[in-house]
């Protein structure tokens, strides 16, 4: 999704933006399904970036993932068998180790074939559990087969401690992963669309100014004290210790946030993964030490979050039905201005040149929310 500047008379005009199709980013992970789905001798099925998916896990507990078809007549594997150890096609009986996707078994064959099973692969994703996700590598197109040597390093939620509480929270979204990712990031529509006693409303709207600095394909909003028109952060003063927040955005679609009080915090990791060309969805990990010994922190917590995210896609189901008609967008200064720095990172990373940066040092930005 392109930006375009436009001018009139000499005058700058807010950026206007297309829509509603996205490109979508390969050659990185993306949370799947909850690993607590993926069950001995069962299969689930995901889609990701456009590519139906089954998954599983061995019988010695490794997950995997592959594209749900078989590469013989294109019937989902998913419709098959799994025993722990191989999956099986329920067309012909073709039999696929599940994690590297080679073939073990076509019965078909007889002694007068000279076809050698184990030369043909179903294709096989890197698969990996963390933090409760099974994480999926989708490689770029024609880039073969891949094991996990050598990728990214895997996403996680960062931690401070061994003691900790963690919960997560998800939502379907009806739109295409670009404005989900805009909205994640979006400082200003919070006293509008999460208006609530114990978060924010109209009249807490006040002028801020925040300092952004540039981190490797991605964007950091530099360390500092949180809303103070936000009821969850004042909650924090009863430690008794300065609070300071951290926001990272980092390619293709992570958002981690980190709250320090002293030796407190509250770590997330939020994430906008493509479904489809045209639909995505939203996965909160978050782990904290905040009032461990309280009791029901975790259910309160996870209430609240809950509907927060229900106030999010609420927002951007009613935001979907106006993007039908394709219409003209627009982007402005400077509450809009990490949007823009996320579709000049993204175009850099589909150019080939993922360290051209949009920003060349640290910036103050001003809103009011």
């Amino acid at each position: 999704m392109p930006f375009v500047t436009q001018t009139e008379v000499g005058v700058p005009r807010p950026d206007s933006i297309q829509g509603p199709s996205a490109t979508l980013i390969s050659g990185d992970w993306y949370p799947a399904v909850r690993a607590d789905l993926l069950r001995r001798n069962q299969l689930a099925t995901a889609m990701l970036l456009d590519i139906p998916l089954v998954l599983g896990r061995r019988g010695d507990g490794r997950v995997f993932a592959m594209r749900d078809s078989c590469p013989h007549r294109g019937i989902p594997l998913s419709v098959g068998w799994f025993d722990g150890n191989r999956v099986t096609c329920r067309y012909h009986g073709w039999e696929f180790e599940p994690c590297g996707g080679q073939c073990q078994l076509i019965p078909s064959l007889t002694t007068h074939d000279k076809l050698d099973a184990t030369r043909i692969y179903a294709t096989a994703f890197p698969c990996e559990e963390r933090d409760g996700h099974a994480w999926v590598y989708i490689p770029g197109p024609g880039s073969g087969r891949r094991s996990s040597d050598g990728l990214p390093p895997l996403p996680e939620v960062k931690k401070f401690g061994p003691r900790y509480r963690t919960a997560f929270l998800t939502a379907d979204l009806p739109c295409n992963v670009d404005h989900g990712i805009i909205g994640l990031m979006d400082p200003a529509h919070g006293p509008f669309v999460h208006q609530a006693w114990w978060w924010r409303s109209r009249a807490s709207i006040r002028e801020k100014t925040k300092r952004f600095e540039p981190i490797p394909e991605g964007f950091r909003m530099s360390a500092h004290a949180p809303s103070g028109n936000s009821a969850p952060y004042k909650l924090l003063g009863v430690y008794g210790q300065p609070v300071e927040t951290t926001i990272d955005f980092v390619l293709p679609n992570r958002r981690t946030e980190i709250i320090r009080c002293g030796d407190k915090w509250f770590s997330s990791l939020t994430t906008v993964t493509p479904v489809t060309a045209s639909t995505c969805r939203i996965d909160v990990v978050a782990a904290w030490n905040v009032f461990y010994y309280v009791p029901f922190v975790t259910p309160v917590a996870k209430f609240f979050g809950a509907r927060f995210v229900r106030q999010d896609q609420s927002t951007m189901i009613q935001q979907a039905e106006g993007l039908k008609h394709n219409p003209s967008l627009m982007l402005i200064d400077d509450a809009d201005k990490p949007a823009k720095w996320y579709f000049a990172l993204k175009q850099a990373r589909l150019d080939g040149d993922p360290s051209k940066h949009p920003m060349d040092g640290p910036i103050d930005l001003h809103w009011r929310s």
